[in-house]
């Protein structure tokens, strides 16, 4: 076509998914026949467990279940009752039906979420290092990005020396990860605690995006919204069955909060995606009211999975990772590397740099932490095999030492 269609200045400012890029790199080149071993993808490597197929499998088959017709916008009735009593159960807090939302993956429901109660101006607190599509979502909404920088000393938990510097006149909420993507960080009380009382002395607002709450390996989950009334009052919960059932393809995501709140996201779902599969609802309620040996035998092999990971790279000299202790990623420190020339002569000179030579040299696919607001840090998702993990970090630690 000659005519060229002008683009949204909206776009100006946003970048495309950096580790859906890594993982559409990796992709491509085993498409071509490349034996590239991708560390990118934060998607388990599990089938959908029997019996949440099943039921689906059930349904399609009954004529009165009507299934694949238009549900209703806010989600199925019946999941999100499900999703309410498992939030509930969860985070030490009576929720309905009313205050539950389910969304096209709980990545929609974030997107919604901001889109519903931000105004052009409002401030949003991101921790960095953060997953790397918070930033982007909060300009969507024509708000502005506050980025904290934490520290590896405090395993990159915010601190309140940290958050209260950030805080203005427009903050309107504080964005908090617990497992963390991509660090694999988990909140404790103590500190949440500390979090919750700027937050109610402030009249901030506390999205929790709690997707990986069922994989933590070291203490257990914490929930902010736990902690008392005032707190769970201003705290909108973002939850979903991606990453703990296996089913990031179904992209079933729910979000949790005031009535009022949920109502003017129903009024964006209902004018944007009419609401979410038929069919994957089906199969979300089956996740959620089902057995969950499932969810706890997946996380032993996740936990399995993340020692001999983090052992491996620790095994590389000048590579320094702290332990996860939830999720499924594992966070190194490659700034040593960062600089370092190719047997060409080649300077690395940043962390995307180096993860683009390791894709071609070393046969390695990981996303560069510059994606995440930490530079000379990468991602790498343990949600693969041991054989896979112990394959790719040895070329990982090869390719490096060929660095001068």
């Amino acid at each position: 076509m000659s005519v060229s269609i002008p683009i949204s200045a909206r776009l100006d400012a946003i970048s495309p998914s950096i580790t859906m890029a890594v993982t559409a790199r990796a992709q491509a080149l085993r498409a071509e026949g490349v034996d590239v071993i991708s560390f990118g993808a934060g998607e388990p490597d599990f089938a959908t467990p029997p019996h949440i197929r099943a039921a689906v499998a059930k349904a399609l088959d009954d004529p009165n279940t009507a299934i694949g017709k238009y549900t209703p916008a806010a989600g199925l009735p019946a999941l999100r009752k499900a999703a309410a009593e498992d939030l509930s159960r969860a985070h030490g807090i009576a929720l309905t039906a009313e205050n539950v939302i389910v969304n096209c993956g709980a990545k929609h429901g974030l997107f919604e979420l901001f889109m519903a109660m931000l105004n052009p101006g409002d401030e949003v607190i991101v921790p960095a290092p953060y997953w790397v599509s918070y930033p982007d979502m909060v300009r969507l909404a024509g708000a502005v990005p506050v980025v904290v920088q934490t520290e590896p000393d405090e395993r990159f938990l915010m601190t309140p020396e940290e958050l209260r510097p950030a805080i203005t006149q427009r903050t309107r909420a504080i964005v908090l990860n617990s497992p963390s993507n991509p660090t694999g960080s988990v909140y404790d009380r103590a500190r949440l605690e500390a979090l919750a009382k700027i937050a109610i002395e402030n009249d901030l607002f506390i999205i929790s995006d709690d997707i990986y709450r069922h994989l933590v390996y070291v203490g257990y989950y914490e929930s902010i919204a736990s902690l008392a009334p005032e707190i769970a009052e201003r705290t909108i919960l973002v939850d979903g069955v991606s990453k703990s059932y296996a089913m990031t393809g179904w992209r079933i995501g729910y979000t949790a909060g005031p009535a009022h709140l949920i109502a003017a996201m129903g009024k964006i779902q209902s004018q944007s995606t009419s609401g979410a599969s038929h069919p994957a609802q089906i199969a979300a309620l089956a996740a959620l009211t089902g057995s969950q040996q499932c969810v706890a035998d997946m996380r032993s092999a996740f936990d399995e999975r993340r020692q001999v990971m983090h052992g491996l790279l620790a095994e590389i000299p000048d590579v320094d990772c702290m332990m996860p202790q939830g999720a499924f990623y594992a966070f190194p420190d490659l700034s040593a590397y960062v600089g370092r020339k190719t047997e060409d002569g080649t300077a690395l000179k940043t962390d995307v740099a180096l993860c683009e030579h390791l894709v071609a040299a070393g046969k390695i696919a990981i996303v560069p932490g510059s994606g995440f607001g930490a530079p000379g840090f990468a991602r790498l998702s343990y949600a693969c095999s041991i054989d896979d993990i112990r394959t790719g970090v040895k070329r990982l630690g090869a390719a490096l030492a060929e660095l001068r």
